[in-house]
C-alpha cells in the first residue's frame, strides 16, 4: 500500500527541469496518427464512393403496334442535285453589252439578264422593211390595174396608126396603077407594098397593147406579187425576231449558278471553247425543286420499292433532317459500277441545301396500316445504352442493371420489345459503370 502511494506522489524535481512525462508523450502521438488515419480514411471513402456524372435519356412509349414504327432498310450516300439545271443560251451571235446578274442571285421567269449589241440586226430590221414597202407598192399598182391616161395615149396611138396604114394602102394603090401602066418601076411597087404591110402590122400591135391597157395586169402577175409581198413580210419578222433575241431572259424562275460571261465578251451559238466564243451566258436552277442522286448496290436494289420514302441529311448541316421519297428510277444499270441510280425528291428544302453537297439517304420501311386492336406500348432507346443485353436505370442516386431484349434498328436508336415500360431514366453511355454504383445525373 505505501509503494502504490509512492507512485502516486507528484515528482517534483521532473516538473522544475520543464521536461514532459513519457506517458504523455505517447499519448500525444498516438492521438496525433489517430487523427491522421481517420483523415485519410475518410478522404479515401469520400473518393471511392463519389458519384459518377452520366447522362440519361427518359424513356418514351409509342401508343399504337410496333408494325407502325418505320425502321431503316438501308443507308445511301450521294449528292444533291437540281431537278432543272439550265444553260441559258444566246439564239444569235454578237457581244455582250450588259450584263445584270451575279452568281446566286434569284431570278423571275422572263427578267432580262443579258443584253448583246444590236446594231447589226437593226440594220437588217430596216432594210427588210424598205424591200416588204417596195414589193407592196408593186402590188398596189397591179391591183389598181391601168390608169385613164395610159390608156388615152394607147388609144392616140392606136388611132394614128390607122391613119397611117390608110395613107399605106392609097398609096399602095396609086402605085399599082401606075406600075401597070409602065409609069412608075416594080422596085417602087415593093417599097409602096412593104410600107402597108408595116402600118398594118403596126397597127394590130398597137390594138393589142390597148386591150391589155383595159384590161390590166394578169391574175398570175398579181398572185406572184403577192406572194413576193409575204416572202418579203417573212424576212422582216425573222430580222425583227433576231433583234429581239439580243435581250436574253431568263426562262423560269429560279437561281443564278454560273456567270459564265462578262461585258465585252462575244457569245456564239455553240460552244467553242473556255478561250474562245461562249456557248451559254449563265447556268440557273430552281433551288426550290431538288433530288438527291444515290448509286444504289445491285445486291440492295431489292431493299427499295416505287416512291419509298427516306430521311435526308448532308454533311454540312448534320442535325437538320429532311424527308424524301424515290422520284425516279434509271431504266438501265450501270454494267461497270454494278449500281442502279436512284433519285430522291427532297419534300422540304430550305436555303440550307445547295447542288453537289454530299447527303445521306435513310431509307424507312413501308408504313402498315395501323390496328385498332390494344398492343403493347413501342420503346426506342438510343443504341448506346444497351450493353450486353441489359441497360442501366438511374433509381434513388444508383445504376440498376436492368435486362432487356432488343429488335430492330431504327432510325432514331434501338426497339427494345421487353424489360422497360416507359418513363425509366436510361443511362446513356453505361460504360465503367457496375451495379448499385452512385450516380449523379448531369444537368
Amino acid at each position: 500500500m505505501e509503494a502504490e502511494l509512492k507512485n502516486l506522489r507528484i515528482d517534483r524535481t521532473r516538473k522544475r527541469s520543464g521536461q514532459p512525462s513519457k506517458w504523455a508523450t505517447r499519448w500525444i502521438i498516438t492521438g496525433v496518427g489517430i487523427l491522421v488515419a481517420l483523415g485519410i480514411a475518410r478522404f479515401a471513402y469520400t473518393k471511392i464512393n463519389a458519384p459518377t456524372e452520366v447522362s440519361v435519356v427518359r424513356v418514351q412509349s409509342n401508343t399504337g403496334s410496333a408494325a407502325d414504327v418505320q425502321g431503316v432498310v438501308l443507308n445511301a450516300t450521294g449528292y444533291i442535285i437540281a431537278h432543272h439545271k439550265i444553260e441559258v443560251a444566246a439564239k444569235v451571235v454578237g457581244r455582250v453589252e450588259w450584263i445584270g446578274v451575279e452568281q446566286g442571285d434569284r431570278v423571275h421567269d422572263g427578267q432580262v439578264i443579258v443584253r448583246l449589241d444590236d446594231s447589226d440586226y437593226r440594220a437588217q430590221v430596216q432594210q427588210a422593211k424598205g424591200n416588204l414597202a417596195n414589193l407592196e407598192a408593186k402590188l398596189t399598182e397591179a391591183l389598181h390595174g391601168s390608169r385613164p391616161e395610159e390608156i388615152s395615149v394607147a388609144d392616140a396611138n392606136m388611132v394614128n396608126a390607122q391613119a397611117d396604114l390608110e395613107n399605106a394602102r392609097v398609096t399602095l394603090d396609086r402605085t399599082k396603077r401606075l406600075s401597070d401602066a409602065k409609069v412608075v418601076s416594080r422596085q417602087a411597087l415593093d417599097d409602096a407594098q412593104a410600107k402597108y404591110d408595116g402600118a398594118a402590122a403596126r397597127v394590130n400591135s398597137l390594138k393589142k397593147t390597148l386591150d391589155l391597157a383595159k384590161l390590166g395586169p394578169r391574175q398570175e402577175q398579181i398572185d406572184a406579187l403577192r406572194g413576193q409581198v409575204e416572202q418579203a413580210k417573212g424576212q422582216v419578222a425573222y430580222a425583227e425576231t433576231q433583234l429581239s433575241d439580243t435581250v436574253i431572259k431568263a426562262p423560269v424562275t429560279g437561281t443564278i449558278l454560273e456567270r459564265a460571261v462578262e461585258k465585252g465578251e462575244f457569245v456564239t451559238t455553240s460552244f467553242v471553247g473556255d478561250k474562245g466564243a461562249k456557248g451559254y451566258v449563265v447556268s440557273l436552277a430552281d433551288l426550290n425543286d431538288l433530288q438527291v442522286e444515290l448509286d444504289i448496290a445491285q445486291n440492295d436494289f431489292n431493299k427499295l420499292g416505287p416512291k419509298q420514302k427516306g430521311t435526308i441529311t448532308v454533311d454540312a448541316f448534320p442535325d437538320r433532317k429532311y424527308e424524301g421519297y424515290i422520284y425516279e428510277v434509271a431504266p438501265e444499270a450501270n454494267r461497270q459500277k454494278a449500281t442502279v441510280q436512284v433519285k430522291v425528291k427532297v419534300v422540304n428544302p430550305d436555303q440550307y441545301l445547295r447542288p453537289e453537297m454530299n447527303a445521306s439517304v435513310a431509307f424507312l420501311a413501308a408504313e402498315k396500316p395501323k390496328t385498332s386492336q390494344t398492343s403493347d406500348p413501342v420503346i426506342v432507346i438510343p443504341a448506346t445504352a444497351v450493353k450486353d443485353g441489359s441497360v442501366f436505370v438511374v433509381l434513388n442516386g444508383k445504376a440498376i442493371r436492368r435486362p432487356v431484349k432488343s429488335g430492330m434498328t431504327m432510325s432514331n436508336g434501338v426497339r427494345i420489345d421487353q424489360g422497360l415500360i416507359g418513363g425509366e431514366d436510361v443511362i446513356v453511355n453505361p460504360a465503367g459503370l457496375t451495379e448499385g454504383a452512385h450516380v449523379k445525373v448531369k444537368s
